[in-house]
């Protein structure tokens, strides 16, 4: 069982199979889809709470999703520990200023990579609150509920980071 964890890959069909009894457990446990971007929503409340109470619980969205720290956070807390004790355990942890993708995409210059990170980073998160819920929200919790709005919301998902990669990296991979 051990050599598992230590693998630099794991199979995609033992890790689906993994995600799918994460999700029947989550849903028998907590009756909760899995997911993990209100959270961050939640999170902007909590700043701008601490900046002006008053305007943020005058906002309708504030009002409907409260800003506060809840069982999606210890989701997010649950993938940055198991993200990091995978990269350990396989041997492929590393600290890298910038990744080689990165580097070979934009290149290594401070103000360009930061506007790249700070762009995507908006567009993902208004994406996600614009479809009501992320690629894991949508494409795993929803699609397994049979919610015709996650299945379009997934395949979308797909399309555009399929035309996203093909407009950053050339369309060779298709």
């Amino acid at each position: 069982m051990i050599e598992w964890l230590t693998m630099e890959s794991w199979s995609p069909y033992i890790v689906g199979a993994g995600i799918g009894v994460l999700i029947w457990t989550a849903f028998l446990f907590s009756d909760r889809p899995l997911g993990c971007s209100t959270a961050y929503a939640k999170s902007a409340g909590m700043v701008e709470s601490a900046l002006s109470r008053k305007k943020s619980e005058q906002m309708p969205y504030y009002q409907k999703v409260t800003p506060t720290v809840d069982w999606q956070w210890t989701l997010i807390i649950g993938l940055i520990i198991g993200s990091f004790l995978s990269a350990y355990l396989s041997g492929t942890f590393m600290i890298l200023i910038v990744p080689p993708v990165f580097a070979e995409a934009f290149g290594t210059g401070v103000i360009l990579r930061s506007a790249v990170a700070l762009t995507g980073g908006l567009l993902l998160g208004l994406g996600a609150r614009w479809a009501g819920g992320c690629t894991s929200g949508h494409g795993i919790s929803g699609t397994l509920q049979l919610s015709l709005a996650s299945w379009v919301a997934a395949i979308c998902f797909f399309a555009g980071g399929i035309i996203v990669a093909g407009l950053i990296f050339g369309f060779s991979f298709i």
